[in-house]
């Protein structure tokens, strides 16, 4: 059975100017074998203290903010696995990394396999045009990176974002989930579906 495995790593968010202090959450899904590395922040030593000396089936990014895909390709690198991201989070990665592309396209709909658990991704633009979500109904839970956060949708008065698209984004794809599904941030606490559709 898959597990998950967490760590947060310190940074910075530079966007439009600005340059920002940020905690990431780090998060592993696997076995004792084989996993799979959501988002890919600060350190490359931070995620592979989480992952140990397992195999890196994927690098999958939530989007494409510099604070979640900075060591992306040095990981890439280090653990020889593919960078999946969104074909529409084009212009974001752009902005972190001009001279390299990530591996493989996400849609809505994918779904990866990792330690006999299936991870789904979903579509949720308004954060970023190519964040997505993903989904684990074996693990009773949903990685929404920047998307939803404990006590709200994720920040959205930036470049490529959009306020009234990510309220549709959570509306139709993350309330559709069970009330139970625990959700994994891109920064900060837990929360539920059934908590976050309250507010």
């Amino acid at each position: 059975m898959a597990r998950i495995d967490h760590a947060v790593s310190s940074g910075t968010f530079s966007l439009d100017g600005e340059t920002f202090d940020v905690d990431n959450n780090i998060w592993v899904i696997g076995d004792d074998t084989e996993c799979v590395v959501i988002d890919a922040p600060h350190s490359v030593d931070d995620i592979m203290a989480v992952v140990g000396d397992r195999k890196v089936k994927a690098i999958l990014l939530t989007h494409a903010h510099d604070d979640h895909c900075r060591v992306a390709p040095a990981l890439r690198e280090r653990v020889v696995a593919p960078i999946m991201l969104h074909p529409a989070d084009k212009p974001v990665w752009e902005l972190t990394h001009t001279d390299e592309l990530w591996d493989l396209d996400l849609a809505d709909g994918t779904e990866i396999e990792v330690a006999g658990t299936t991870l789904r991704v979903l579509h949720t633009p308004g954060h970023a045009p190519g964040a997505v979500c993903f989904y684990a109904p074996e693990l009773g839970c949903v990685f929404t990176g920047d998307t939803l956060f404990h006590g709200g949708p994720g920040a959205t008065g930036r470049s490529f974002s959009d306020a009234d698209l990510i309220v549709e984004s959570i509306r139709t794809q993350l309330f559709a989930l069970p009330d139970d599904t625990v959700v994994h941030t891109g920064h900060g606490d837990d929360t539920t579906i059934a908590a976050e559709r309250v507010e």
